[in-house]
């Protein structure tokens, strides 16, 4: 059964992500403790953010939602020798490609931190700290971005697991750069730096064996006019602002949170982070995996079982995204609390994070449907229809920053990312079911749809009763504040589950098309 298999894969990828975001998140605490919400924390976020963006934007995105479905089609019409031969070309293309945005990026360095941070002229020594981070971070994009075409093709052949363990080494990296290198640098912001970078390095190495193991280790090929190459340039290009526009809205956030008082992009940072470990275990899961199923199916031309696959994807997103946005937003003090108040951290840096951690969360089943959704084109090779709703978000985003950033300061830029990731979501959802191949009213008219809400609703409610107030969360010892945290996680899990039941969930619904 076509969604059992996809749940079985689905969770081995999200096995691995969710080892590699419990790690993340242990990383993000110990640069909390160490950098707090200061200058240089500032500075290192900027400089960790911009070849993030570049990798989301290029490699995860745009490069990978137009590559993996070329490559299947090449493994499902030509064989082993075809593919070989796309690798090849594909490999030494993107890696000169590679080699001269980030030669760019190390000369015009003062120039990037002037475009993505440009509020940091108030503060020289921020401005000069973020230039010299960014040339050492820089270069994490081309590592990285060799990485994720690697993961694509173990992707495309089924090996989901080694691609989704592949960033627990940034995490270890990181936590490593805190303990050990810092005694080497200039300040902890530099160690960081260097984490990132040795990082980039690690990964790529990390699954070249496995490529191997496939007789696909790529020999570097000149040939721009290779037909595959050819049709996967032709798609990246729309597919830029297609799938990433989640991506450049944060970046704009980080843009104009630079301009606000000191301190307001670490709280972004801080929120966003809790916000992408559900994201990633769930929605970026699910779309890695959902991605060459559809393209499998599209070159078998079976559009009843695309649209299966489709709707189960959204119903896995809505049974575990919606409990996950719920309880961030209900719990938004205490995991913030638990996580990252003390070192450099102060008790108002967890009230602004928590702020704009509700309103984030607002927007995480959206940003899990935009994962979900934007590959039912992608995997058509339809790029035109998602670049435009993609547009269309981003001028949104941009207007609603405008409007909310002056009465909400940090806030409103995340509110306005939350709202413009709901309009693109929609109109995607517009588009799919225009063309026959999605039917979002039946899955919200769904008796199992219907049951998520009443559950996340119900559970919401306990929390609320059984949660402590802010000040006791900041008055509170470490250890008090896990311990009750770990109670109310576990005591809404329950709930939540129980909430389920009673409404007529069942665990063959997991998997039944």
């Amino acid at each position: 059964m076509a969604g059992s298999r996809l749940l079985k894969s689905s969770a081995i990828v999200s096995a691995g992500t969710m080892t590699s975001r419990v790690l993340g998140l242990v990383r993000d605490v110990v640069m909390a403790a160490v950098l707090g919400a200061t200058n240089a924390a500032d500075a290192f976020y900027v400089a960790f953010k911009i070849p993030n963006f570049f990798r989301r934007l290029f490699a995860e995105g745009a490069f990978a939602q137009a590559f993996v479905p070329v490559l299947a089609e090449y493994k499902e019409e030509g064989g082993l020798a075809a593919v070989q031969a796309l690798v090849n070309r594909v490999f030494m293309a993107l890696g000169f490609s590679l080699f001269v945005v980030c030669t760019l990026a190390l000369i015009a360095a003062p120039g990037i931190t002037w475009l993505f941070a440009s509020g940091f002229h108030q503060y020289p020594d921020k401005l000069a700290l973020t230039t010299e981070l960014i040339r050492i971070t820089f270069p994490y994009l081309g590592f990285i971005s060799l990485t994720a075409f690697a993961g694509g093709i173990l992707n495309t052949y089924g090996r989901y697991a080694i691609p989704a363990l592949t960033p627990v080494l940034l995490n270890l990296s990181l936590i490593g750069a805190a303990f050990w290198l810092t005694p080497y640098v200039p300040t902890p912001a530099h160690a960081f730096a260097w984490g990132v970078f040795i990082a980039g390095v690690a990964q790529l190495l990390f699954q070249a064996p496995f490529l191997v193991q496939l007789s696909l280790l790529p020999k570097p090929v000149w040939d721009w006019r290779h037909p595959g190459v050819t049709r996967i340039l032709k798609l990246m290009a729309p597919a830029m602002l297609g799938v990433s526009v989640a991506q450049i809205n944060l970046l704009l956030d980080t843009v104009l949170a630079s301009w606000l008082e000191a301190g307001s992009v670490a709280w972004l940072y801080y929120s966003d982070r809790l916000v992408e470990l559900p994201l990633g275990v769930i929605g970026i899961a699910i779309a890695t995996v959902v991605l060459p199923s559809l393209s499998a199916e599209v070159a078998k031309k079976d559009d009843t079982a695309f649209r299966d696959s489709l709707h189960w994807a959204t119903r896995i997103v809505l049974l575990l995204g919606v409990p996950a946005a719920v309880a961030l937003a209900v719990l938004a003090v205490p995991i913030l609390s638990t996580l990252f108040f003390y070192g450099a951290m102060t008790a108002n840096d967890v009230t602004r994070s928590a702020h704009s951690l509700m309103a984030y969360s607002g927007g995480l089943v959206a940003f899990m449907l935009v994962k979900v959704l934007a590959p039912g084109f992608f995997s058509r090779q339809d790029m035109r229809t998602p670049v435009r709703i993609a547009i269309i978000a981003l001028v949104a985003n941009m207007v609603f920053n405008l409007i909310l950033i002056w009465p909400l300061a940090h806030v409103g830029l995340a509110l306005a990312t939350t709202m413009s990731a709901w309009l693109n979501a929609g109109l995607l959802a517009a588009g799919l079911t225009k063309v026959g191949l999605f039917n979002p009213i039946a899955l919200l008219r769904h008796p199992r749809t219907l049951g998520v809400l009443m559950a996340s609703g119900a559970m919401a409610a306990v929390l609320w009763a059984l949660m402590p107030g802010t000040q006791w969360w900041l008055d509170a010892e470490l250890w008090g504040r896990v311990r009750a945290l770990t109670a109310l996680v576990v005591v809404g899990m329950l709930v939540y589950a129980v909430a389920l039941l009673a409404t007529g969930w069942r665990l063959r619904h997991l998997t039944r098309q």
